[in-house]
Order: structure tokens, then sequence, then C-alpha cells
């Protein structure tokens, strides 16, 4: 079972290289990727400086992996890769990585979009929010 967890932000260096391991493979002709990054919002007058995030990790790299078989079902894909973050990432840090590969632009697009969404929607990843004030609340998953 592949795990999905990066403690600490992931980096641009872990980004381009995931990237540039992909170059060897001729079979692929359209990657995308999606990129989850820390915002800073402002909720109730309070900023938000950082995110907390915790999971469930065995029942959460066990989920991902069943919705990482139904894309490959679902999409004729080359490949697919998810990471996320756990532990306090900062304002303006990237979070959550989906790559997805395939010989054609369409499948990377819509596999993309039903990852991102599933992985929201189903996998126990909790982030709470952490505020200048060192207050925090648990964030909501929205769109």
């Amino acid at each position: 079972m592949k795990k999905i967890f990066i403690d600490g932000p992931i980096s641009p260096e872990f980004i381009s290289d995931s990237i540039s391991k992909h170059q060897s493979k001729h079979n692929i002709g359209a990657h995308n990727i999606f990129l989850g990054q820390v915002r800073a919002d402002i909720i109730s007058d309070q900023n938000v400086k950082s995110i907390e995030y915790s999971a469930y990790e065995d029942m959460a790299n066990k989920k991902v992996n069943e919705i990482r078989e139904d894309a490959f079902k679902k999409f004729d894909l080359t490949c697919l890769h998810t990471y996320h973050s756990l532990g306090n990432i900062k304002v303006g840090e990237i979070s959550f990585f989906v790559f997805v590969s395939s010989v054609r632009r369409s499948e990377v697009y819509e596999a993309t979009q039903y990852l991102v969404d599933r992985i929201k929607n189903e996998v126990p990843i909790f982030g709470k929010e952490i505020f200048e004030n060192e207050k925090f609340q648990w964030k909501e998953n929205i769109n």
C-alpha cells in the first residue's frame, strides 16, 4: 500500500523531482498537477497563519489507495501520485500534491478533478486553522 503523507510542507524540490522522474517515460503525452497551498484566510477578523494537519494515517492511506484504484479503472492513466502534508504548514506552503499522467490530456484533467474531490471529501485528514493570536478552529473543506 502506497503511503501518501509527508511530514511538513511539500517542497518545490520534491515536486520538481517528481516531474523529472517522468521524463524517461515516453508513453506519456500529458501531465496535470494540482497543488493545494495554505491560504491567509481572515475568519471572524482573525488571520490564519498556518494549518496543523493530522490524519488517521492507516485509514487514510487505505482510502487513498482505494480512490487511486478507482481512478485507474475510470480513466486511462499511465500513473498518478498523491501526497499530503502532516504537521504545521504555514501560509504560502504546499500541503497537497496530486500528479496525474496519461497518453492524452483530456484524461489528466478529469482524473485530477476526480482525485482531488474524492480525497478532500472522503479521506480522514483534519486541518486545524491556527490564527495569529494562537487560537484555532477546525477547518471546513469547501470547494
